[in-house]
């Protein structure tokens, strides 16, 4: 290994762009966020180091032995978020990145690529949600008290944002200093745009910062690195895992995938779990698993003794077994996260992916039965897998650290050849900071929960339980949401010192339910108390609703809201009560029949 003599940011960006630098299979796929970047761009106009570089040599007739991937170059969280794999059957030698991807990825967005992220309150699948960002740099002031102790204001905008007038702002997209061939072409760019002729202060902030940018860009020598010419892969992965270990640089997981993407005889590991990451994230209505996750799920899967993230047992006989049993493991988990779909589950409802994995190991201890997730045979058995979900989710069993629960549960599943073993795993972990056993207190802090939560969905399939989750349904408020605002509450005559309690009560889970998709978009922000007369006309039909439902038996018009949410709540403790086989303290808790037609 030796040192090189340094080179511009427009030399090592222009060795991006030409495909000269690319990624070794063992680098991680991660892309900063947008205030690293800008705060790198910062560094570099304060002439703050950035920190030392390794690159690898590999010559073009060795290159076909590895696995090389490009940097990313047009980022968007949700549809552009891998490296493409780089084609090295090229005439030139290539330079893989050891130590420096992060560094590098960012200098190429800031200057030649984009960045597309999602704008808060928006969907995930509204494609308008991610719009193209670049960086620009204002001009004319420095950053101000919310960035923190950044000098230079870098910002990711849309073009559209950085062409509107600010009295106080002059976007400049940095990407276009790489077009200024001389320091004389930022005298004219400045001139052209009038700058000089702002306030004296403006102007002169201008000048120095273009010329900055200009400078740091074209003629400083800041990229300084080593360059390792071995070849030899053992070599190569000892040094990427020395200089990319330590503190939280490089995550277990990441060191996992590395390893075992260097390891692997028939496939391509990192190309392989990155794929499989997709497509488990677009089943059903879509979920947030990632490489920790699969790589997890590896460990649990493979009946691997250690399941923890620890580099010695990630060693080339284990990375081998993977590897040869990854079609199995993928099914179980493709199983797996199918069934939890069909229970209603989603990335905003499921708030502990680790509890995936014992239903993928059971599944791939009963041979994956065909036809699992649908067939009738299997549909008690499917409700007992339903029950355990929601039990372990609400319970918050997998919290803290995830290893000390899924080991003796795997060890109980490992034995079991019947149903899934849900009174053993209760009876294992009884008196444990981990039981599973339910309590008054568990049940009045399930009826804490509000629209929105994660749990709360746990909470109401457990009042469902014959909904079919596979159809579309919403999560409903009975007294619909936009009635709950000041001015209206207070021009229906709802006391002051009541309506703060309604605005804080309106999203509680005693004002929540179930409701399929169809009659929910009929209700709307219809009165509860007159809708349901008109959808339900008779008094048999009214009834059915009203038990199916747990609406109790009291005044239901707004203004009786206080009393209704009591009520109900009463009627949800009593069932969560029955479900969970508890013995509530004394209580006046009577099961009310529907109003009666008027």
């Amino acid at each position: 290994m030796s040192f090189q003599t340094p080179i511009t940011v427009k030399e090592a960006v222009e060795n991006i762009d030409q495909k000269r630098y690319l990624l070794p299979a063992i680098q991680r796929e991660v892309v900063w966020g947008v205030e690293q970047i800008e705060r790198l761009f910062d560094s570099l106009l304060r002439d703050y180091p950035i920190g030392s570089f390794l690159f690898w040599h590999v010559e073009r007739k060795n290159a076909g032995n590895f696995q090389f991937y490009e940097f990313m170059r047009e980022y968007h969280e949700r549809d552009n978020s891998h490296n493409p794999k780089a084609n090295v059957s090229g005439k030139d030698d290539v330079t893989g990145i050891l130590d420096g991807q992060q560094r590098l990825t960012s200098l190429y967005l800031g200057l030649k690529g984009s960045y597309a992220y999602k704008e808060l309150r928006k969907r995930w699948d509204n494609p308008h949600a991610f719009p193209k960002r670049r960086l620009y740099l204002n001009l004319v002031a420095p950053a101000n008290k919310d960035k923190g102790d950044m000098n230079y204001d870098f910002a990711f905008l849309t073009d559209e944002e950085a062409k509107e007038s600010q009295k106080d702002a002059f976007w400049f997209r940095v990407g276009d200093i790489l077009d200024i061939k001389s320091p004389s072409g930022v005298n004219k760019f400045l001139i052209q745009n009038k700058l000089m002729n702002r306030p004296e202060g403006q102007a002169e902030f201008a000048n120095e910062t273009l010329f900055k940018l200009w400078s740091v860009v074209h003629e400083a020598r800041v990229i300084n690195y080593f360059l390792e010419k071995d070849e030899s892969l053992d070599k190569v992965l000892n040094i990427f895992i020395r200089v990319n270990s330590g503190g939280t640089i490089l995550s277990y997981s990441d060191l996992l995938l590395s390893i075992a993407t260097a390891q692997w005889k028939k496939l391509d590991a990192r190309e392989e779990i990155t794929a499989f990451v997709d497509e488990l994230n677009a089943i059903g209505s879509g979920f947030n698993f990632d490489k920790d996750f699969i790589l997890k799920s590896c460990l649990v899967l493979g009946d691997f003794n250690e399941i923890a993230f620890k580099v010695d047992n990630f060693n080339k006989s284990n990375m081998l077994k993977i590897e040869n049993e990854w079609d199995d493991i993928t099914s179980a988990l493709r199983h797996a996260v199918t069934l939890i779909s069909s229970f209603g589950y989603n990335r905003d409802r499921l708030t502990s992916n680790n509890a995936v994995i014992p239903i993928a190991y059971y599944l791939l201890k009963k041979g994956i039965p065909k036809n699992y997730v649908e067939a009738s045979k299997f549909r008690e058995d499917r409700e007992v897998v339903r029950l355990w979900l929601i039990l372990s989710l609400v319970k918050r069993v997998f919290g803290g650290v995830p290893d000390t629960v899924l080991r003796p549960i795997r060890e109980i599943l490992r034995k079991q050849n019947g149903a899934f073993p849900v009174d053993e795993i209760k009876d294992k972990f009884k008196g444990t900071t981990k039981s599973l056993q339910v309590t008054e207190d568990d049940i009045e802090n399930l009826l804490l929960s509000w629209y929105g939560q994660g749990y709360t969905f746990s909470t109401l399939s457990l009042l469902y339980p014959t909904l079919d989750y596979r159809n579309k349904f919403h999560m409903d408020h009975i007294h619909a949401r936009s009635l709950f605002t000041r001015a209206k509450l207070s021009k229906r005559g709802i006391p002051e010192n009541a309506i703060e309690s309604y605005m804080e009560s309106a999203d509680g889970l005693p004002n929540l339910q179930l409701l399929e998709g169809i009659p929910n978009q009929e209700k709307s922000d219809s009165e509860f108390e007159n809708w349901l007369k008109k959808t339900c006309a008779s008094k048999t039909a009214r009834a059915d609703f009203c038990a199916k439902h747990f609406i109790p038996d009291c005044e239901l018009s707004l203004e009786n809201f206080q009393e209704f949410f009591t009520e109900r709540k009463s009627l949800l403790k009593q069932k969560l009560a029955d479900i969970f086989q508890v013995k509530l303290q004394p209580a006046q808790l009577k099961l009310k029949g529907p109003p009666d037609d008027e």
